[in-house]
């Protein structure tokens, strides 16, 4: 992708930028040292420890300066340095269009909604004052509600960050029975991560008492985890020398941070991912696309914006596929609203043009084109993707 083509290209840049520098630092550091060492030739010559010529010693110096050639050295380091520079200049030309606007549909936006978007997007980064001043001057005094849930997440993950795991601990009990029905372990996790913390920072006395209180209720559904903790008990003090010294990796940490924002989002109807950088990241990716087929299209005295389908595909990352597309076998067309996927009684999945076009009537019975059965369109059930 093009934006990959920037990336190697700024690389390049960087990597002349470092070499430049460690150049410039040693030439200089070379300097230096001649100079240091023609200063104290010229104070043993004061302390009369040596009958050097004065004008020797600097007619010396500038020879030495002379070979180094400072200025030459340094002007080679700056051309190569603008030589990367001006690619780099170039392929940003090249990749992006300064008139983005030509890649804008006319949508009618519901303002009321985007500034909640807005307003969201910061509360969800932790940007609680900035957020508030969007909606103050958005006059939007009903977005200060999704303010709430995300105070107390920030507030949650602040406490990790101090090693607290009680506020987390706390919303993980009270929510203990919907992430179960999510399929989600935070709360043995987070009982673990406390384990070994009181293990560490306390004593096997209390890091048993803590298991028999918080994990023994629900043995049978630990099988593996409770063993692996008594394990620690007999490594108490030295847990870093012992097979189980991966439980005292930072990682954790960070991983059960990402983990408790993923189900605090999930529980308040939010997701993980903020919707408004991923519509801008998935914009910026797409971008190019949209531009090249608005050129193309003007040459062709064409209006791209007037189509219901774009006559080229956009390809985005795996990152931006939330939904599962089909693609009919048979017309080899991506299914829309328009032309669904129709499952028929023997498994296959077509779409309904597909389906109009074989059966060549609504009553009479097709045979599928990729098995021996036959059906008829009365039989075939609209698919929801």
């Amino acid at each position: 992708m093009e934006l990959d083509m920037i990336q190697d290209a700024f690389d390049r840049v960087s990597k002349k930028q470092k070499l430049s520098s460690s150049k410039t630092q040693e030439l200089l550091n070379q300097i230096e040292q001649e100079i240091e060492q023609a200063i104290r030739k010229m104070q043993s010559i004061e302390n009369a420890t040596s009958y050097s010529d004065p004008k020797q010693i600097l007619a010396d110096l500038k020879n030495k300066l002379n070979e180094i050639a400072p200025a030459n050295q340094l002007e080679a380091l700056q051309k190569d340095l603008n030589i990367a520079l001006g690619k780099y200049v170039k392929v940003i030309e090249k990749s992006f269009n300064p008139d983005i606007s030509k890649a804008y549909r006319n949508v009618n936006f519901d303002l009321h909604i985007m500034n909640q978007i807005i307003a969201s997007h910061f509360y969800r980064q932790g940007l609680f004052d900035l957020g508030d001043c969007f909606i103050s001057e958005a006059n939007e005094p009903e977005a200060a509600d999704l303010k709430t849930p995300f105070l107390e997440m920030y507030g949650i993950l602040e406490a990790m960050k101090c090693r607290n795991l009680e506020p987390a601990l706390n919303w993980a009990s009270s929510h203990s029975e919907w992430l179960m029905q999510n399929g989600s372990n935070l709360e043995l996790k987070l009982h673990q991560l406390q384990f070994v913390e009181i293990l560490q920072n306390d004593c096997v006395q209390n890091a048993l008492r803590y298991v028999r209180k918080y994990l023994a209720p629900n043995a049978s559904a630990h099988k593996v985890e409770i063993p692996k903790l008594m394990g620690c008990l007999l490594w108490s003090g030295k847990l870093h020398k012992s097979p189980y010294a991966d439980l005292l990796s930072p990682n954790h940490w960070e991983k059960l941070a990402d983990e408790f924002m993923q189900q605090f989002c999930s529980h308040v109807g939010q997701s993980y991912q903020s919707p408004l950088s991923v519509a801008i990241a998935a914009g910026v990716q797409g971008l190019p696309t949209l531009l090249k087929l608005e050129s193309v299209m003007a040459v062709k005295k064409q209006e791209w914006q007037a189509m219901k389908q774009l006559p080229v595909p956009i390809d985005l990352g795996k990152e931006f596929q939330f939904h599962s597309i089909f693609v009919c076998p048979v017309l080899r067309e991506q299914g829309s609203d328009e032309n669904p996927p129709m499952l028929m009684p023997c498994g296959h999945v077509l779409s309904k043009q597909s389906i109009v076009k074989l059966s060549k009537s609504s009553t009479r019975a097709f045979k599928c084109p990729y098995c021996p059965l036959e059906a008829s369109v009365a039989q075939c059930k609209q698919l929801h993707f």
